[in-house]
């Protein structure tokens, strides 16, 4: 709660904030969605996945059910990304593997889009562990190769980025 001032009619007036009933909502919901999946249980392959500052730690069950990532399905986790279904499926395509998988993923760091590329990377070291021939399916493609680009670090004395230089006075 927090008071204003109104100038005009030179009174107090209460301001009271409703967000903590919002945020009590989106938690139901999420473990509503949460309790709907199934995660499933037995043997698996285990792998992890890199990009920037996201790591992935992926399993594929040999049974087919939910693409689970962070506790979410994937499309609901990936929703912003625009190409993220052909993204995630083109290791099980290339290898021909398309709905005899489910995969559980926690990943951690970077954005959505850093995070989808080190999970696809999960993915492919995880089919490798599966069956060794899948490596010369997805090594021409880049599945398996870490992208090892990573943001420039700030350099001390800049103007505050990584490449800026210090404004130079004029006179």
């Amino acid at each position: 709660m927090a008071l204003k001032l109104n100038k005009k009619k030179k009174s107090l007036v209460k301001i009271v904030k409703k967000t903590k009933s919002v945020k009590k909502v989106a938690k139901r919901a999420e473990t509503e969605v949460s309790s709907n999946l199934t995660i499933p249980t037995g043997k698996y392959y285990e792998a992890v996945g890199r990009r920037k500052v996201a790591t992935a730690r992926v399993r594929l069950y040999e049974s087919e059910g939910d693409f689970i990532v962070n506790d979410k399905v994937v499309g609901q986790y990936f929703g912003t990304l625009s190409d993220a279904k052909l993204r995630y499926s083109k290791p099980f395509d290339l290898t021909g593997t398309k709905g005899k998988f489910s995969v559980v993923a926690k990943v951690s760091g970077s954005g959505p889009s850093s995070q989808l590329d080190a999970v696809v990377h999960g993915i492919s070291r995880a089919l490798v562990k599966y069956d060794e021939s899948f490596r010369g399916l997805l090594k021409p493609e880049g599945l398996l190769t870490r992208d090892d680009r990573m943001k420039e670090t700030r350099k001390v004395g800049g103007g505050g980025s990584a490449r800026s230089k210090r404004q130079s006075p004029k006179r």
